[in-house]
Formats: C-alpha cells, structure tokens, sequence
C-alpha cells in the first residue's frame, strides 16, 4: 500500500474476504489468510494500516439482537435544550443500556427531537426502564421525549465490494 486510498489487490481481497463476517472457526485470521493467499500476520498488518488511514473505520462485532432475544428495540428520541445536548448526548451514551447515541437536528415544525438514543431489551418494560435512566439523566434539560420501536430488523452491512 503506497499512500492513503491507494489499495492493492491484496486490500480489496482481504475486505472481500470479510466484509460478510470473520468465519467462525477458531482462528479466522488464518481462514482468511488462507482465502487471500497470504499469511495471518500481513492479514492482520494489512487491516491494522487499513484502519489507520481510514479506509475502514473498525472491526467489530454486529450483533443480530432480535436472535439473541433482545426483540423489544427502542430508539427514544429526545428534545434537549441545544445548549445542553452534547454534554448531556455524551452523559447519555456512556449509559450502560445504550447503543448509540447521537444529535440530529430538529425538522420543525413536524420533528421537535434532537438527541436520538437506542435501547435493547427483551420486552418492552425493560426497554421502559432504560428510557426512565435516560430521563433521569437530561432532568429538567428534556422537554418531551418519545420511543419508536422496531417492528423488523433491517440489513446490516457496510461497504460491499463486488
């Protein structure tokens, strides 16, 4: 790899390799190593440099929630004062039931909310006892909130190359 953006076929095959998912063997470095031809040290070493100049923004772990009983899945959405948001948005993801967290900006009159939170449980009275931390947490800087459930689970993928 010569500069930032600039991959070579050994990247994109290695990217190819995952983009799907790590295969769940035991050592899935050597099982793609072995798929693109080269060893599971330079795999790793190619990732690594990957992630470094951002042509992939990490390695993680996407968990199907609706499989692991986790069905009730809420994204409470808030209005927080502006001036608050960001201390307050940072307070709220550090929460131990939230996922993401993050500001979007308001679309009035229709969309009053700005501090969007996701929460998981495995019925609604849990998703219900998140959304009260939550609230516990903005107090008086929340003047409305809502919690729109999920009724299906959409595609989680990113970049695909063909």
């Amino acid at each position: 790899m010569s500069a930032a953006g600039d991959h070579d076929a050994l990247d994109r095959a290695i990217v190819r390799a995952t983009q799907a998912g790590l295969p769940l063997v035991p050592r899935p470095w050597e099982a793609v190593a072995s798929a693109v031809g080269a060893s599971p040290s330079l795999v790793t070493e190619r990732l690594r440099a990957m992630l470094s100049s951002g042509a992939i923004r990490r390695i993680g772990a996407v968990p199907n929630h609706w499989r692991l009983g986790w069905t009730a899945n809420g994204m409470s959405v808030w209005d927080v004062d502006d001036a608050k948001v960001d201390e307050l948005g940072q307070r709220v993801g550090a929460l131990p039931g939230v996922t993401h967290c993050y500001r979007r900006p308001r679309r009035l009159p229709a969309w009053r909310y700005n501090l969007f939170a996701m929460v998981h449980g495995r019925d609604r009275t849990e998703v219900e006892a998140q959304v009260a931390a939550i609230a516990g947490v903005l107090g008086g800087a929340s003047r409305a909130h809502e919690v729109l459930y999920s009724t299906r689970i959409l595609k989680k993928t990113g970049l695909r190359f063909a």
